[in-house]
């Protein structure tokens, strides 16, 4: 006999181990706040750049934020709205469409990345991709230095669990979730952005009309 037949013929022997019910007594769902103020608030203690408009201001909003951060070039999500690749596009920065898929060296090289959001969650201030046409593959969002995220107020959640139902509406369809600017810290706790993941986040929440 082996060794892995004895340790597997011993776990057999001990036989079912009786499991104590895990207590579900976090919260739920909302109660009643502002989520979007508080959306706002987590995102902003993040180290993120929040701005909100209206349907018609996401173009502007957009192009501020390349103006801002001195974009040069810009990839997009295939399925993004037309006005908003007019927008990536103003000052003549180049705009690369992820279509065919852009090279990690091609991805490396752009500055920044413009998509939408599947939802947020405004207890821990997260933004969730499930990577449709309008978000992309996960790639995109995670190599260039900055992140400009396209997120409607109708989708920010209070919790996790709600957002979580939402998603299981596709369970196939893999996820990102964004919690602020990449970023890490060494043995001193000096604060190093950009590691893992894009420097820079910047949100454009859509206000419901």
């Amino acid at each position: 006999m082996d060794a892995k037949t004895e340790i597997l013929d011993r776990i057999r022997a001990v036989g079912p181990i009786p499991s104590r019910e895990v207590p579900r007594n976090y919260r739920l769902h909302g109660d009643g706040h502002d989520v979007i103020a508080e959306m706002v608030e987590m995102l902003e203690d993040y180290s993120a750049e929040v701005v909100r408009v209206q349907s018609a201001g996401i173009p502007d909003a957009v192009a501020d934020y390349m103006a801002k951060d001195d974009v040069k070039s810009v990839v997009v999500a295939a399925g993004v709205p037309a006005a908003w690749k007019e927008a990536a596009g103003r000052d003549n920065r180049v705009v690369k469409e992820d279509n065919p898929p852009l090279s990690n060296q091609e991805l490396n090289e752009t500055d920044a990345v413009l998509v939408a959001s599947r939802c947020g969650i405004s207890l821990s201030g997260t933004i969730v991709l499930d990577h449709q046409a309008d978000q992309g593959r996960r790639a995109i969002s995670l190599v260039p230095d900055t992140l400009i995220v396209v997120l409607r107020a109708s989708t920010v959640f209070a919790t996790v669990p709600e957002a979580v139902a939402l998603l299981s509406e596709h369970p196939e369809r893999p996820t990102t979730w964004i919690a602020g600017p990449s970023a890490t810290s060494d043995i001193e706790l000096v604060r190093v952005n950009g590691v893992h993941g894009p420097r820079n986040l910047r949100v454009v929440i859509v206000e419901d009309e």
